[in-house]
């Protein structure tokens, strides 16, 4: 098993990717901490994992508080003992709308969990996994952080700043023997994807549903992404380090 005796702390953990990577690091051994700001849907992730004969609980924050942050810490090594690994995956997006139209709420709100949730994510693990001689802190960002997008100046904003503060953090984690890294998906078949495309178009999302703008021609599933976290999480990845990786089927230049 990649993650035997592992520790995992996932954001997001109640949906889409968050969730895949939650059952795939307990399937390769981790103990794994399912962080959500939908209570139960953290804690239907955790049953889903301890079902299967893993070790999980579930926890409500929101990763955009400090104090949330530090509980959700604290939880974790209070039921497991320790920490290895952190996937900052929990965010949202908003509504379509134009850099002159979108609420300064909005932007806060976006801003607030997709970029600052990473950075407290960060500085509050930090402690634990130097106290567990390392680890590997991955985090989410988005082709968006690469390539403008019409309509979301706070989603492309925030994850263009996951990708800066994963570089500034892998460089200076290194001496504590933690990697830190981002993944940059494409489009991928989420609730959230889901979401946006029905208010867009007011059709449902389908997996098969065409992508002409991937060079695959499709999105991704969520356990595709969360096979790279795997990779990132576990020892086979020791030389990479504030790496953002994309994962788009073609599609970012």
């Amino acid at each position: 098993m990649k993650l035997a005796n592992k520790v995992a702390l996932i954001t997001g953990a109640g949906s889409g990717m968050g969730l895949a990577a939650a059952l795939m690091f307990a399937a390769e051994g981790a103990a794994v901490a399912a962080v959500d700001i939908n209570e139960k849907t953290a804690m239907d992730t955790a049953s889903r994992i301890s079902a299967q004969g893993g070790r999980a609980i579930g926890i409500r924050a929101d990763v955009s508080t400090s104090a949330d942050v530090k509980e959700m810490f604290a939880r974790t090594i209070k039921e497991f003992g320790r920490l290895d690994i952190l996937y900052n995956n929990a965010a949202i997006i908003e509504e379509v709308t134009q850099l002159g139209e979108l609420p300064d709420e909005d932007f806060d709100r976006v801003i607030g969990i997709n970029l600052r949730g990473v950075y407290l994510g960060m500085k509050y693990a930090l402690p634990h996994l130097i106290a567990s001689g390392g680890g590997s802190i991955i985090n989410t960002g988005s082709i968006a952080g690469f390539t403008s997008f019409r309509g979301t100046p706070a989603y492309t904003a925030a994850k263009a700043g996951v990708v800066a503060l994963t570089k500034v953090a892998g460089l200076q984690f290194a001496k504590h023997k933690i990697r830190v890294n981002a993944i940059c998906p494409g489009p991928v078949f989420t609730p959230m994807a889901e979401g946006i495309h029905r208010r867009m178009t007011g059709r449902e999302l389908r997996p098969t549903s065409k992508m002409p703008t991937s060079a695959s021609g499709r999105m991704a599933m969520p356990e595709e992404i969360a096979r790279v976290a795997l990779f990132l999480a576990s020892d086979d990845s020791s030389y990479i380090n504030a790496t953002p990786i994309t994962v788009d089927g073609g599609w970012a230049p």
